[in-house]
């Protein structure tokens, strides 16, 4: 599996010495892809609550201080030459389709081809609100985004007149580096995430989180839309991402995936693999007092059960 890394854009830690110290770090030590994620706000009063948190109402205290995601990627890609830029994932109702398919293309070009686009459609009713976007059918409107950022990449004169957007016959450019253009990989957990991945993307982004069952029951149903896909499996890929917390000894109960002794997370990495993920994508929550270059003590051990 490949490995990449959350670079760090959120907390405490979210600084510009930190952050270019770590990218400086990922690049010199190989690591193959960097990821920013996304976060409009964290409410103090929120209309849905968050999982696995105590009190299922607050959310995690670094949603409150989370860098713009793609002015992040535009500042990693300046300072780097080598590692993929990728979200996981920017939720694309929150956007006009045309601005988002630019702003990529932006950091495509900048990067020299180096984008990954990990898209995906939030869950938060308290960003819909902010947004003024409406909760109700936004699977739809996801798929008329996609459509329109593809026409925007790919077509000479765009135009477009769906039920969301309208665009009048454009020319928009420049173009992204890559062709036809930068790879779109969706994040979710509904039948119809798969089959959007199916219809315009080209891969999945999972989450290595709570009981590993659940995780194993994504990856089939990725497996499954590919099988019934009249597009070839090469053209697909799923990457996963995970946060690992370290324990002494086993925890007790129902573990939760990436969470007990390292040969607890270990075996998980081997199962990830065994599923056929492609990339696994580590994130780890490190405090304020974060040191850049430890934590790659960590990074590195994790990759090597990553082979």
């Amino acid at each position: 599996m490949k490995v990449g890394l959350v670079v760090p854009q959120f907390g405490n830690h979210a600084t510009k010495e930190n952050l270019l110290k770590f990218v400086k770090l990922a690049e010199d030590k190989k690591f193959e892809s960097l990821w920013v994620f996304d976060r409009m706000l964290c409410p103090i009063d929120p209309l849905q609550p968050y999982p696995n948190t105590p009190d299922q109402k607050t959310w995690p205290e670094f949603f409150q201080n989370v860098m713009d995601p793609l002015g992040t990627l535009s500042f990693i890609a300046a300072n780097t030459t080598t590692p993929l830029l990728g979200t996981c994932i920017i939720d694309m109702v929150f956007h006009n389709p045309i601005s988002l398919a630019k702003q990529f293309t932006t950091i495509d070009i900048l990067s020299e081809g180096r984008a990954v686009c990990g898209l995906g459609i939030g869950w938060s009713e308290d960003e819909y609100k902010t947004a003024n976007i409406p909760f109700e059918k936004r699977g739809a409107r996801a798929n008329e985004i996609l459509q329109v950022m593809k026409k925007t990449w790919t077509d000479e004169i765009v135009e477009f007149n769906g039920k969301f957007y309208q665009v009048p016959k454009s020319i928009i450019g420049p173009k992204p580096v890559q062709k036809p253009h930068p790879k779109i990989l969706l994040g979710g957990f509904s039948p119809q995430t798969f089959q959007r991945m199916n219809n315009y993307g080209n891969g999945y982004i999972g989450v290595l989180a709570g009981p590993f069952e659940f995780f194993q029951s994504m990856v089939q149903s990725y497996h499954q839309t590919i099988e019934k896909s009249t597009r070839s499996a090469n053209e697909f890929e799923i990457s996963a991402l995970g946060f690992p917390y370290f324990m002494e000894k086993h925890p007790e109960g129902n573990r939760m995936t990436l969470t007990g002794t390292m040969d607890d997370i270990k075996d998980d990495l081997f199962k990830a693999k065994d599923l056929g993920v492609d990339r696994v994508i580590f994130g780890v929550n490190l405090d304020e007092n974060i040191d850049v270059e430890k934590s790659f003590e960590l990074f590195n051990e994790l990759r090597e059960y990553c082979r």
